[in-house]
């Protein structure tokens, strides 16, 4: 693919854009265009990665171009039934048969175990989970994308995307004692809410940064997804080097700093000195009031965990807070190690043992309750947790109630059975804050880390399907007319754990999309999927900030599977605007945000002659027409010419498929 790249920002340069620039291989570093960059390293996930191994296969790829690309089993550990051993034994064939690291299940969390073993300071990383921005800690460009742009990266084809806004966030002073990482991204969701890093790089530059340990920078870089941020990137300086050298990899460090007098597009300030313990209410990540506010509210469940508290020294300070005490006796106190490496360091200082006396259930590592697979909490009781969502029914409990929060408010409110501030928990019990002496170099433990085969190897490899593994779905070009009925309308925020839900009852079908199917939209209209393949063709109208959170691009594709053509929204999430278009659902957005309120639900809805509108030199703005009210609407897409002529030929892999017939 012949591409140009220009180089358009002169004078010091942020660390995004020496990153950025360093990787453009098409467009122009010009806020809001659509650039494309090279891409050096990839990551999958088991929910995400059967479908990205079956698009490789549908690329025709012989082996990946990347080095390296990893894939992770971290999410479906349940195996409750045969489905998920069926994932992991076809996720072992496909990357031994295309060439990647294969991570086994249990063996960690995709994010914090990249870090360890393969997160190198000044290259690029997009993976098929919207947290994959954590590795920003490391100095690296780390975005989530859908899991066809992995495989299109894994194929040698660069990534694209709009180039974002640089967000240059200064960081001021030190942390208090009981206050930690996660209260610093709690405080810009606090301030700015889930929309507040749309179109947007995070980069944190500073003073404060030098009180920061690489683990703490990817607490917060982790979270900068649920800002809706393209990506969160830190310098590579002194506390990168100790992590690196930490892990046995010192010679993988490469230091990289912004320019001084370089200038950012946005700035903000926040003086660390000044924050207190913070909580995110339920169900929204962007609900966050001080711990203080709430403290006193009853808790059924604690847990410790997730790609936003992964480090040893999170569970260490838990750990330390409960050794010789006992959590309440009506707490769930669960403890989901981020890494088998991270769980041997823990035991190795002896605090996996004062957990246990605590009371403490000790689970393997992995994702575990974050995506909803087990751990879902008792109906009508609050779930603390140390993780990065709290969006309604993620947990796997429909009606569930779930608070985010540190280490240290989890811990000092398992032991108080309630909600409770851990700067008072401390004055009553008098307890100093608790600083881990952690050990100076890691355990390195690559048992269940399994390298890629040689290619003289590899090809002979077969993929072991399943009878759960469907095939990939053929689909058909977008129609000359959109028209249909508006099957659901919704409000703002819809995440696509409410599109394609997560839980242990959904996820084991993440392989068998017709029967995930099922699950479409269940959370909002139990009746989606029946009525949807009644009525065939249809359309969708939402509000702002549609199809947050999570990179399934499931969230996408059972949708069209069932018959969805467009949806019309007042915005679009980054991720999922750009999944839609991979899959040939056309995406677009009201001119005049209040249209949405004219637009009833099973009203019927024409766009007429749209393959004319979205042409080369057509006008991004199109008409929609109202025929139950007689009324019109003018909408607007944001596609690309490559977009473009993905959504006209029913997705990117019918686009090529034509393109090389």
């Amino acid at each position: 693919m012949a591409v140009s790249a220009v180089r358009e920002t002169t004078g010091p340069l942020t660390v995004a854009h020496r990153l950025i620039a360093a990787h453009l291989v098409g467009g122009r570093m010009a806020v809001g265009e659509e650039i494309a960059l090279r891409v050096d390293q990839t990551l999958a996930q088991d929910a995400t990665g059967t479908l990205v191994m079956q698009e490789l296969e549908a690329l025709g790829l012989d082996r990946v171009r990347t080095e390296p690309s990893v894939q992770y089993v971290d999410h479906n550990l349940l195996q409750t039934d045969e489905r998920n051993a069926e994932d992991h034994t076809f996720l072992r064939s496909a990357a031994r048969h295309f060439g990647l690291w294969y991570s086994k299940p249990g063996n960690g969390v995709s994010h914090p175990t990249h870090m360890q073993r393969f997160g190198v300071p000044g290259r690029t990383l997009i993976g098929s989970d919207s947290h994959t921005c954590a590795a920003g800690a490391l100095g690296m460009l780390a975005i989530g994308t859908g899991g066809l742009d992995v495989a299109l990266a894994m194929a040698g084809e660069p990534l694209h995307l709009r180039m974002p806004t640089i967000w240059g966030i200064r960081l001021e002073g030190e942390l208090p004692d009981w206050v930690s990482a996660k209260d610093v991204i709690l405080e810009l969701l606090r301030r700015h809410g889930v929309t507040g890093g749309v179109g947007r790089i995070l980069e944190y530059h500073g003073p404060g940064l030098a009180g920061l340990t690489a683990m703490d920078r990817h607490v917060i870089a982790n979270m900068g997804a649920e800002l809706g941020a393209t990506a969160s990137v830190f310098p590579a300086d002194d506390a990168v080097r100790a992590f690196l050298r930490a892990e046995g990899r010192e010679d993988d460090y490469l230091p990289l700093a912004a320019d001084p007098g370089c200038r950012y597009d946005l700035t903000e300030d926040i003086d660390l000195a000044a924050l207190e313990p913070l909580v995110a209410k339920p169900s929204s990540p962007g609900n966050v009031v001080p711990v203080r506010e709430v403290a006193g509210t009853p808790v059924g469940q604690v847990v410790i965990g997730s790609s936003a508290n992964p480090g040893l020294r999170d569970f260490a300070v838990a750990a330390a807070m409960v050794k010789g005490r006992q959590t309440s006796p009506e707490v769930s106190f669960d403890i989901n190690p981020t890494s088998r490496e991270i769980l041997q360091d823990l035991t190795r200082m002896g605090a996996t043992f004062d957990l246990i006396a605590a009371g403490a259930r000790i689970h393997q590592a992995g994702c575990l309750g974050c995506i909803g697979m087990g751990q879902a909490p008792a109906v009508g009781q609050n779930s603390l947790r140390t993780f990065p969502r709290n969006f309604p029914g993620r947990s796997g409990t429909a009606d569930d109630a779930v608070w985010l929060c540190s280490p240290e408010t989890a811990a000092a409110s398992a032991l108080a059975g309630r909600l409770t501030d851990p700067r008072v928990w401390a004055s009553r019990a008098g307890v100093e804050a608790p600083h881990p002496d952690l050990p100076e170099h890691a355990a390195v433990n690559t048992a269940a880390l399994e390298p890629p085969l040689p290619p003289e190897e590899s090809a002979s490899v077969r993929l072991v399907r399943g009878p759960n593994i469907s095939a990939l779905p053929e689909l058909d070009a977008l129609p000359r007319d959109v028209d249909g009925p508006v099957l659901l309308k919704v409000g703002d925020d819809v995440s696509t754990d409410e599109i394609s839900p997560a839980g242990a009852k959904a996820l084991p079908y993440r392989s068998n999309l017709p029967r995930l199917a099922d699950f479409t939209l269940t959370r909002i209209a139990r009746d989606y999927p029946e009525r949807a393949r009644r009525s065939g063709p249809h359309l969708i109208v939402a509000g702002e900030n549609y199809g947050q959170g999570s990179s399934r691009e499931h969230a996408a594709i059972t949708p069209r599977l069932l018959g969805l053509r467009a949806v019309i929204a007042k915005s679009f999430a980054r991720i999922h605007w750009q999944n839609l278009a991979n899959f040939g659902v056309l995406a677009l957005e009201f001119a005049d945000p209040a249209d949405y309120d004219r637009i009833d639900q099973g009203d019927r809805l024409r766009v007429g002659d749209v393959r004319a509108a979205l042409a080369d030199d057509a006008e991004p703005f199109l008409t929609v027409h109202n025929a139950t009210k007689g009324e019109d609407y003018r909408v607007a897409h944001r596609l690309s010419k490559r977009q473009r002529d993905a959504v006209l030929a029913g997705g990117v892999i019918p686009a090529l498929a034509a393109a090389r017939a």
